[in-house]
């Protein structure tokens, strides 16, 4: 299968670097030599990405000045997942097909990337998990949380499969809220042995696809998220069980 080219997969990493910066309409980005060593990519190819994405009307080369963003392109695939947005934030028992949606794709990306993943690719998955320890020692729940679904997609991307790919990104808004809402209930920052299994299960997945393991890859990731699982199903139960005993407490009868 043709993998993605190179200009293709550098605009979209800087896409991804505008939106988690938050970079705003007018804001300039900085020079190409930052950009291309954050990255991890030559100049020429950076420049390639900014002419696709100039072509989109996200970005606007000024001579002499840099290059500015000029407002947000709207993919076919956020719009397709849009009507799901309201869903989780009303019910957030949404969060378990998400995951099970999850489940599907990655057991798969896994088992690709392990296969076909590039120097390139092996070293931005790298600097995705780094990103994801950093932010987990510092206890920044909403950097970390994003970090670990770059970390995903980062994997996701080394498949180089562009139809699974693309329906990865779609997810990608509705993992980030999945993610930081999955951190949250297990208490990870608060369990030092929940943190220290899904950094290690984070960790071995990396080195699978790293070491070109299909096999490995798939397990690991199947058995990360079902430890997802199963945590958060412990976490819904223990609050159910909180939410009956509130209950009890408030109708209970008091005798002198």
């Amino acid at each position: 299968m043709p993998a993605m080219r190179l200009s293709d997969r550098v605009a979209q990493q800087l896409l991804e670097l505008i939106q988690t910066s938050q970079l705003q309409s007018g804001e300039k980005l900085p020079t190409e030599r930052t950009l291309a060593e954050q990255l991890g990519v030559s100049r020429t190819a950076l420049r390639e990405a900014i002419q696709k994405l100039s072509s989109r009307g996200v970005l606007e080369s000024r001579v002499g000045a840099g290059t500015f963003v000029l407002g947000r392109a709207t993919q076919w695939h956020e719009q397709a997942i849009s009507p799901l947005a309201p869903l989780l934030r009303d019910d957030p028992q949404y969060r378990y097909d998400v995951l099970e949606a999850r489940q599907i794709l990655e057991v798969g990306t896994a088992w690709h990337a392990a296969l076909r993943a590039t120097d390139q690719d092996k070293d931005h998955i790298r600097r995705c998990f780094d990103e994801m320890l950093r932010h987990q020692q510092s206890q920044d729940a909403e950097n970390s949380a994003r970090a670990d679904a770059q970390f995903h997609l980062a994997i996701a991307e080394a498949s180089h499969n562009v139809v699974v790919v693309q329906v990865m990104r779609s997810l990608f808004e509705l993992m980030l809220g999945t993610v930081a809402q999955n951190r949250r209930l297990m208490f990870v920052h608060d369990d030092p042995k929940a943190l220290e299994r899904l950094t290690r299960q984070h960790h071995d997945l990396m080195q699978a696809v790293i070491a070109g393991e299909p096999e490995q890859a798939k397990s690991v990731i199947g058995a990360h998220l079902a430890y997802v699982h199963e945590k958060l199903s412990e976490a819904d139960a223990d609050a159910a069980r909180l939410k009956r005993l509130g209950r009890f407490s408030s109708s209970a009868v008091t005798f002198s």
